[in-house]
């Protein structure tokens, strides 16, 4: 059983609240945090669950202050749980040091390499852990759930949808990360966090994991035409396209003329995304 979060604060908002919690992690073996909305509807009742997974550098705070998001999953009653992007303080060496490793970079994967895997196991947390804590002490409806994220975090959207099949409903992103086994920030954490096996990171990319095991739920996936990290090939979209094509597998890229890779991209696009993602919930 586990241990009730604390709650470290909390705000009233579009007829719901807004709660921030901490925790000690089984998973990660340190304390983690996490934000949660409830919509006014789980006053009375169960309600879906959409699970955020936020980008580098950002916080369990990041999302929920930024995206816009509070209304319309008051709208579509839906309940909004965003973790931290990584353990902190675990007195790893240089943890952070670097902002796209350690702290604010856990890639949603369990590190097999030292120093890293007694602690950045965010894989497990965010597939088993939370979800099991959410069903515990919160007015979820556990097997109606869903995932997105952005960056970092639609990376690791799609790698948690693709090695759970059926674990969700249904899988959008803005602008992922899709094939970090061939891009500088994942051949960056990979190696750090595994080591120089690529047999292990490719369990961990997202195109890699479409070509060996395809999906039946369909993903959605916006990005803008201005983000640099475009240019930077950092995200390399075509590789995740052409992966889906081989294996028939419904694959909607939406392309947003002039917008970048900013919350201000996401905020823009998020009621699409939160009523895609009630559709499939309900």
């Amino acid at each position: 059983m586990y241990e009730p979060p604390k709650l470290i604060k909390e705000h009233s908002s579009f007829g719901g609240k807004v709660s921030f919690y901490s925790h000690d992690s089984a998973s990660c073996n340190s304390e983690m945090r996490f934000a949660v909305y409830q919509p006014p509807q789980a006053k009375s009742s169960a309600v879906p669950v959409l699970y955020f997974l936020s980008g580098l550098t950002c916080s369990e705070e990041n999302f929920i202050t930024k995206a816009g998001a509070l209304q319309f999953a008051a709208k579509y009653g839906l309940m909004l749980v965003v973790p931290d992007t990584s353990p902190r303080n675990t007195g790893i060496p240089d943890e952070d040091k670097d902002w796209d490793l350690g702290s604010g970079a856990g890639f949603y994967v369990n590190a097999t390499r030292e120093p890293w895997k007694k602690y950045y196991q965010t894989y497990s947390y965010v597939v088993d852990e939370l979800p099991n804590l959410m069903a515990a002490y919160f007015p979820i409806i556990q097997e109606k759930q869903s995932i997105f994220g952005h960056s970092m975090g639609g990376h690791g959207a799609l790698i948690c949808a693709l090695k759970n099949p059926g674990k969700y409903k249904s899988i959008s992103a803005f602008s992922p990360i899709c094939a970090p086994t061939r891009c500088p920030w994942g051949e960056k954490a990979f190696s750090n966090y595994f080591g120089k096996d690529r047999e292990i990171w490719r369990t961990y990319d997202a195109t890699e994991l479409v070509l060996a095991l395809g999906s039946t739920r369909p993903f959605l996936i916006d990005i803008g035409t201005a983000d640099p990290f475009l240019k930077q090939q950092q995200l390399l979209p075509e590789l995740f396209e052409s992966a889906c094509e081989q294996l028939g597998v419904d694959l909607t890229v939406r392309m947003q003329e002039g917008y970048d890779h900013s919350y201000y991209f996401i905020a823009t696009f998020m009621e699409d995304h939160i009523r895609y993602h009630a559709e499939a919930l309900k």
